[in-house]
């Protein structure tokens, strides 16, 4: 049953799913760690012993490939009795696709050698556990419960009670109301100690099932470096469409319009030079806007003056466009690459745009610094709250976007407000 919350943990520890289920995974793990030692030595050593023929090749790779499946069953059981979810290694695929290319793959697959090495460690493991488990919680449950058994000793097997000493003419029994009594409160202390012995045990199983039945740390980091190679792709694609859209809705269609205005305005300045005068200065002023929607633009995409004057300067150069009064405060001691730079001045410039839509506030701060080899980000303000990066929100594109250069953002925004978005990124000089 589950722990209440009014009992303390020492109490209901004994009797906690976890610890029941920590049990079972000790029980059946004896004997499947007997099995799986058996299989692993019996096919390294026959491959070893072959490997003098090209019989030893297979012999290996087929038993590289039960451990792989014994290790399938190992992660399955942990993810059902500890809760330890790993994840599946890279799986072992020849270049050819053929059995000799299969075979050779499995035998250069660290994965495969690291299964193996789990059979053959896990077993000594599992003695050591199993026997340790199984005397702690047999003893300490019979002694517990002497009280209620005791009666058998003089009914059935022709003695006061357990025998504590013996040498075939004096005895020494625990026999007397005192003894009894002192008997079950130290087995009832065994009991509550058991619980934390179990879980201090099954952890070094969990440390087991995770670095040698999981992927290699080099190929999850491939993993993580693929999915954020697809992101900054996605994201790139993203931002060419908003500005081929932007160019085509915007500045493209003002600027066919004024080629338009100013060829009517030529074939009138003879007959009618007051209306082409007139019809030039509103090209004029379509001039003009285009060249501001050209200007937003290219500040959307990287600003001159980020490039020239940093992070402070421009991060200024938004907060005075938002819609809320911001006050901008950056303390770094130098200015990092141009890359991590631009990234944090989009973070900022998305998450003000955030505020002027959304907040409601009537006041935020930015505050930019650096903490050792981090650039820390922080966007506050008094607004109404309940800001999430739910899935298609801008806050969790950002967050992709950040997560696709190891950067992270946490979001703290209670209904009622008031809000803080504090971003970090790698700092990069």
């Amino acid at each position: 049953m589950a722990a209440s919350p009014t009992v303390p943990a020492g109490l209901s520890a004994p009797f906690e799913r976890r610890t029941w289920r920590a049990v079972g995974y000790v029980l059946t793990g004896f004997p499947l760690s007997v099995a799986a030692f058996c299989l692993a030595i019996t096919f390294l050593s026959t491959g070893a012993g072959l490997l003098v023929t090209f019989l030893g090749i297979p012999v290996l790779a087929a038993g590289l490939a039960l451990c792989r499946g014994i290790g399938a069953v190992e992660r399955a059981r942990a993810r059902a009795l500890l809760g330890v979810d790993v994840r599946a290694p890279e799986p072992a695929r020849g270049r050819t696709g053929s059995p000799l290319g299969w075979m050779i793959a499995t035998l250069k697959s660290g994965a495969s050698w690291r299964h193996m090495l789990y059979c053959l460690l896990h077993f000594p493991w599992a003695v050591v556990t199993f026997v340790v488990t199984v005397t702690l919680w047999s003893v300490s449950w019979a002694l517990a419960t002497y009280p209620l058994w005791q009666w058998v000793f003089p009914a059935y097997v022709g003695q006061d009670g357990i025998q504590l000493y013996g040498d075939g003419t004096h005895g020494l029994y625990v026999d007397t109301p005192f003894e009894v009594g002192v008997a079950s409160g130290l087995g009832f202390c065994l009991v509550f100690l058991s619980p934390w012995v179990l879980r201090g045990l099954v952890s070094v199983d969990r440390a087991m099932v995770s670095v040698l039945l999981g992927p290699s740390p080099l190929a999850s980091r491939v993993t993580e470096l693929e999915s954020d190679r697809g992101v900054v792709v996605d994201t790139a694609a993203a931002d060419l469409r908003r500005i081929e859209r932007d160019l085509h809705d915007g500045a493209q269609a003002r600027l066919t319009a004024l080629a338009m205005d100013l060829g009517l305005a030529k074939d009138r300045i003879a007959d009618d030079p007051l209306t082409a005068a007139a019809m030039v200065d509103e090209a004029h002023g379509e001039v003009k806007l285009a060249l501001q929607e050209l200007r937003d633009l290219a500040r959307g995409i990287h600003p001159a003056v980020l490039t020239d004057r940093g992070l402070d300067a421009a991060l200024s150069s938004v907060a005075a466009r938002c819609a809320v009064p911001v006050q901008v405060d950056v303390d770094l001691p130098a200015r990092p690459a141009p890359a991590i730079e631009g990234i944090a001045y989009f973070a900022v410039s998305e998450l003000l745009q955030n505020v002027s839509k959304h907040a409601r506030a009537r006041h935020a701060w930015v505050d930019v610094w650096r903490t050792d080899d981090r650039l820390m980000l922080q966007v506050r303000d008094d607004g109404v709250g309940g800001a999430a990066p739910v899935a298609g929100h801008e806050l969790a594109r950002l967050m992709a976007r950040l997560d696709a250069v190891d950067g992270v953002l946490a979001v703290d925004s209670p209904a009622g407000g008031p809000t803080t978005i504090t971003a970090e990124l790698p700092w990069r000089d």
